[in-house]
């Protein structure tokens, strides 16, 4: 995907009468006509513009960029041409009944776009006077689309209708989900709006049930890493801590943990803010702060619900930190996510939440930290013979990025009762460092470096994630 769209908002009617081998072989991308002028891209330093005159009866503006770029653009020309018709007959007919059967089929083929290329969020942004649509694609926020910013209402308006939201709301933030029927398969859809200077700004999560109902074996971990897992999250009781940046697939993670253990001889209990995905056999509960339903009201009554294994979509303070600890060590498993640099690092952040040691000592059974890097695309990686690792380059099949699809990089700290007694009486995190070394623990640093050596990824973007 480009970037040197960033600034401008095409108008695809210079599209018109033009063949898509024409752009191809000259390397060229018409912007938008001005009175005197039309603005051309190109990645060709040799083009002759006599042609192009010709065709637009003007004077020819240029705008080099990079040949990967324009490729990118030129591959999705049809589907922006497609929004661009629809945007425009749906501005054309505003206020008629043909204006939301436009509107629909827009959303419709943008939906069918994003779920084809593994779009995780769809942004739709407003500025001083355009509408921008970016697709996070592979952890990467492209842009898409840009135009006229009158559509923006439009958007707002049939978003907020499919997530049943009060549609003239504008001035507070808003939630909602719904879902859509794409190509046979019903997909979910999570809705956060919230008003900016310029208007709204709405973000639209894809939610890949698809991803969540993998197994642990099958989402990428290495298999010392999976060994480790597989027998800590078999336990009756104690404390997983699963740790990491926002976007570094720790729900994935948890989500599969939990398909793992999940038999009907067990009551499994997951308290999130919000529940991303439904999953079947198990007990969720929505926090809602608007009705006081937050982390501390919900986790001071679950145990009473009588659960075998808790699942804390994240430990946010003290208050929440104290109550996981007393479920494990009550006879309960409870497995959360807590936002810490690294696993060793884990420890340090427990005890700043004021956990006393030895109850950290007594309940801490594992502590996964990962991270996700893209993935080189195999059909167009190359070696470089200087420092025999593999770099991208970019093709049709990764949108010209050079990467296709994540994967994950993890280091996983398994409490044994010889680090239980280094951290009961508060050894350094050196010496902690040093006897997991000893027992064959692997960092993030060394597993991504030896994914990198693998071929698997490049060193930039490794270092870019860690």
């Amino acid at each position: 995907m480009s970037n040197f769209l960033l600034d401008y908002t095409v108008d695809y009617s210079l599209f018109d009468g033009i063949k898509k081998d024409f752009l191809e072989k000259y390397k060229i991308y018409p912007i938008h006509s001005q009175q005197l002028s039309v603005l051309i891209a190109t990645s060709n330093k040799e083009l002759e513009t006599e042609k192009l005159v010709k065709i637009y009866d003007k004077p020819v503006k240029i705008l080099f960029v990079e040949e990967n770029e324009l490729k990118s653009e030129l591959q999705y020309l049809e589907l922006k041409r497609e929004l661009y018709r629809l945007g425009k007959n749906a501005l054309t007919n505003k206020n008629s009944k043909e204006e939301n059967s436009y509107i629909i089929n827009f959303m419709d083929i943008l939906f069918s776009f994003c779920i084809v290329h593994n779009a995780s969020d769809i942004h739709f942004e407003s500025a001083d006077n355009s509408l921008s649509i970016r697709l996070r694609i592979d952890g990467e926020l492209i842009q898409i689309f840009r135009f006229d910013k009158e559509l923006f209402s439009l958007i707002s308006s049939i978003v907020k209708y499919f997530g049943n939201l009060d549609i003239s709301q504008k001035r507070v933030p808003l939630n909602g989900r719904f879902s859509r029927k794409i190509a046979k398969l019903t997909y979910d859809m999570r809705i956060s709006t919230m008003p900016t200077i310029y208007g709204e700004s709405i973000v639209l999560r894809i939610l890949d049930n698809g991803n969540i109902k993998k197994d642990i074996l099958t989402i990428g971990f290495e298999s010392d890493t999976l060994k480790t897992i597989n027998k800590t999250i078999r336990l009756t009781q104690g404390l997983i801590l699963v740790t990491g940046p926002t976007g570094s697939g720790k729900t994935t993670s948890l989500y599969s943990m939990i398909n793992s253990i999940n038999t009907k001889n067990k009551k499994i209990i997951t308290i999130e803010d919000p529940v991303e995905y439904k999953l079947d056999g198990v007990i969720q509960v929505n926090i809602n702060e608007d009705i006081n339903l937050d982390y501390q009201v919900v986790l001071k009554n679950i145990l009473r619900q009588d659960p075998d294994i808790l699942l804390i979509g994240e430990i946010r303070d003290k208050e929440s930190l104290q109550i996981a600890i007393q479920a494990s060590l009550t006879g309960h498993l409870v497995i959360a996510t807590l936002h810490t640099n690294n696993a060793v690092e884990t420890i340090t952040r427990l005890i700043d939440l004021q956990a006393e040691p030895y109850l950290i000592a007594s309940t801490l059974k594992m502590v996964l930290s990962q991270r996700l890097v893209r993935v080189l695309c195999s059909h167009c990686k190359v070696k470089n013979t200087v420092s025999n690792r593999y770099e991208h380059t970019g093709c049709s099949l990764c949108n010209y990025t050079g990467y296709k699809d994540r994967k994950i990089v993890s280091e996983v700290l398994e409490v044994d009762e010889k680090i239980a007694k280094m951290i009961s009486r508060q050894s350094h995190m050196d010496e902690i460092v040093s006897y997991a070394n000893m027992k064959g623990f692997v960092s993030l640093q060394e597993n991504g470096l030896q994914i990198v050596d693998d071929g698997i990824t490049t060193l930039d973007e490794f270092y870019s994630k860690i």
